[in-house]
């Protein structure tokens, strides 16, 4: 499943928040088989938002939309996502029955707009927080609080199911200069797929649906690069 990763709120494009879910998002859903093919981020501006969404839902067999969930004058990513998908907010009385039930949130006491989502989106809830999310489409809406969104994307988990990636790593004592026709030579060898990453030492990533192709590839790097000692 190749998947598209929106991140919203201007506060991650202006740095005053480090954009910590689309890092664990990418690593979660390449655990679960998952191949994470864009990553993105818009400020709260629902022509933007609404654009990027419906392209990416195109092409794209997920996009999976974090940040901008609530009721307050800057959360408007369930309008721009509506929008996307041509259909209206309403009211998700599944979504308060649940708060009310299940998190002891009266709806009196909820500020109005709360559990507004696309017409015909599936909830989700928070069992974090407060505001859900939902999916709609191919389009999941999850929250912008590292841990409800955490939460949240463990609960639909099973829906981004692939085949796994098997990965390895090799630290090399070389400049990255230096393996550029080796490790071209490694990826049409062995079928796998490398990166490279300098620091002070070069480390090798190998990935590969194949075990076996990861392991032969992982011993011909070592045998054909200088090793770095632990």
């Amino acid at each position: 499943m190749d998947v598209a990763l929106v991140s919203v709120g201007d506060e991650l494009l202006s740095g005053d928040t480090v954009n910590t879910n689309a890092a664990w998002l990418g690593e979660r859903l390449t655990e679960c088989g998952s191949s994470v093919e864009r990553v993105t981020v818009l400020p709260d501006r629902i022509a933007d938002i609404a654009r990027v969404i419906n392209e990416y839902a195109a092409e794209y067999d997920a996009v999976v939309v974090t940040g901008g969930l609530g009721p307050t004058h800057d959360d408007r990513t369930m309008e721009a996502v509506a929008a996307a998908v041509g259909q209206s907010l309403e009211t998700s009385e599944a979504a308060l029955e649940w708060l009310d039930d299940e998190r002891d949130y009266a709806r009196s006491d909820l500020t109005a707009g709360t559990a507004d989502l696309p017409a015909e989106a599936r909830p989700l809830n928070n069992s974090v927080g407060v505001a859900p999310g939902c999916v709609v489409e191919n389009i999941y809406i999850l929250p912008g609080v590292p841990e409800e969104m955490q939460a949240m994307f463990e609960s639909v988990a099973s829906e981004f199911e692939g085949q796994r990636r098997h990965v390895e790593s090799v630290t090399l004592d070389e400049p990255e200069s230096a393996l550029v026709d080796r490790l071209r030579e490694l990826e049409a060898r062995f079928d796998v797929k490398v990166g490279s990453y300098p620091g002070d030492n070069v480390r090798v990533k190998v990935e590969s649906t194949d075990p076996t192709a990861v392991e032969e590839a992982v011993e011909w790097i070592r045998e054909n690069g200088i090793e770095a000692s632990t």
